[in-house]
């Protein structure tokens, strides 16, 4: 598809090329690819996984939930490929549904990217500040202040980039996905030959564990059905973002096959590396004491089994690994605020939808990066005896239940549309039905688990409640979907339409 191509059919959507069409397919995949990112997620979740279940959670917990993960991407690759656009599963819902529809889909997905961002970069300064710790001997502290300073830097730095380097984002993105796979396959190398032992196959996939706190030992129903899928959350919150696809469309050459293809491929090709990367964590985590006295942190690994220099090599990789991740979050997140606000559904939005001479979106990144950061002032404390604080995981899970819920409602439109659904040029046929009914249940049980405690600690009423063991996901999710919903009924229903068209009725013909 030529230039001239992907702009008719975004007149025909109802938009101007307002943003420079500079993305190359490969690119287009790289910034999903990036964003999953096995080298953010793998390692600074891992924890919730071992804590919560332990190797099967992992061994077993990643394959399993990765598959639905890909059926959820199936889904939404047809409709990227239907109506390929910056505002992505915003507009698909409103093209499905009704502007009641798209409201909260919007709102939904950009409090979703919001809040990856500032898990993504937050945890990319947790591993920055063990990284400096371990190169200056210990002169620098790895303390949660100096990991919030960090964080800041980071974030700030990935505002920067975005604002002023629009052409050299591609060229990063595609430097990520070759960082991502020689990364991931150095650090499997120095799993498998450095450490001087390993644990068995029965250990990776057959054992258990659980540190919840709960007391539910691992032959009781409580935790198969409680506790074991709290530890999913490592899949569901790694391979996330891929809606990025969506989001940089109206950057991309021939989007309705290129965004369609790159979105269920980042999904895929990262499901396969997470699992090798991870089954080598578990193949080295031979000193499980070790792992659960450090409340399951990765990096126990890495430290108990190999040398101090090899040990920050990995950390390193990560952290870089992780910065580019948090870039590319920046990115997708700022295209779909310019995207809501283009149509009016953020206050302001005549600010956070205007474009720089380099048709660049600068308030829309430097108002999101403000507000990532502003949500994560909780993560300056930890419930005493554990050096990850429950806000991150809190954040982890405002992301993920933001995101998921925004990916279900253009899906069970597109379920509820049926035969009268018009697709592009990557279609599912008929299995549609199938795929989007599971990719809908998946979903509504994954939001359910992820708004429970963490802790007994976390529960209201529990003697030993404290407020920094609290997961305030429910509470954010919550109030946020309060909001919007009384937003609605006393304002915005009256003036929220949808989309609007930013070009003349008639449509250009190339």
């Amino acid at each position: 598809m030529t230039a001239e191509e992907d702009s008719r059919r975004l007149a025909e959507l109802g938009y101007k090329q307002e943003l420079a069409r500079t993305w190359s397919g490969f690119s287009n995949f790289a910034i999903s690819f990036s964003i999953i990112s096995i080298l953010a997620g793998c390692f600074t979740t891992f924890g919730q996984a071992w804590n919560n279940g332990g190797p099967i959670a992992i061994s077993w917990g990643w394959p399993l939930i990765s598959v639905f993960i890909l059926i959820i991407g199936f889904c939404m690759s047809e409709l990227v490929s239907a109506y390929p656009t910056a505002g992505g599963i915003y507009w698909w819902a409103a093209k499905l549904g009704k502007p009641i529809h798209g409201w909260f889909t919007g709102w939904l997905n950009l409090i979703g990217l919001i809040a990856v961002t500032a898990s993504v970069d937050y945890g990319c300064a947790t591993f920055l500040n063990i990284t400096i710790n371990r190169l200056t001997g210990g002169a620098w502290e790895a303390t949660l202040p100096h990991a919030f300073l960090l964080f800041v830097i980071v974030l700030a730095l990935h505002a920067l980039i975005n604002i002023f380097s629009h052409r050299l984002i591609s060229l990063l993105q595609n430097v990520s996905v070759w960082w991502h796979v020689a990364g991931a396959a150095i650090i499997v190398a120095i799993l498998i030959f450095a450490p001087d032992d390993h644990q068995s196959l029965g250990f990776v996939f057959g054992g258990t564990n659980d540190n919840s706190g709960f007391g539910t030992g691992s032959e009781g129903l409580p935790f198969w059905l409680y506790v074991l899928p709290l530890g999913f959350l490592l899949t569901q919150y790694t391979i996330t973002g891929f809606d990025a696809c969506a989001h940089v469309s109206e950057e991309t050459q021939g989007a309705a096959t290129s965004a369609a293809r790159g979105l269920w491929q980042s999904i895929f090709y990262s499901a396969i590396g997470g699992w090798i990367l991870l089954l080598s964590f578990l193949f080295a985590a031979t000193n499980v004491d070790a792992l659960n006295e450090q409340g399951g942190f990765v990096g126990a690994i890495f430290e108990t089994a190999l040398s101090s220099p090899l040990a920050t090599a990995i950390f390193a990789i990560s952290t870089i690994g992780q910065f580019f991740c948090g870039m590319s979050c920046v990115t997708s997140m700022s295209r779909m605020t310019y995207a809501f606000a283009r149509d009016g559904a953020i206050p302001g939005w005549r600010l956070w939808s205007r474009v720089d001479r380099n048709r660049t979106p600068v308030n829309a990144i430097l108002g999101g990066c403000l507000t990532a950061a502003l949500i994560t002032l909780p993560a300056l404390y930890a419930p005493p005896g554990l050096t990850t604080p429950v806000a991150f995981y809190a954040v982890v899970s405002i992301a993920v239940i933001g995101l998921y819920l925004a990916f279900l409602i253009p899906i069970w439109l597109r379920l509820r549309m049926g035969d009268a659904f018009t697709p592009g040029p990557w279609t599912l046929g008929r299995k549609y039905k199938v795929l989007c009914w599971i990719a809908c249940v998946e979903i509504a049980v994954v939001s359910i688990y992820f708004i429970m405690p963490f802790s007994p600690e976390g529960v209201p009423g529990n003697p030993d409640f404290t407020w920094t063991s609290v997961n305030y996901a429910p509470i954010a999710v919550g109030v946020v979907l309060i909001g919007i919903a009384l937003w609605w009924v006393l304002s915005a229903r009256h003036w929220f339409t949808g989309p609007r068209r930013t070009v003349d009725d008639e449509v250009p013909t190339p």
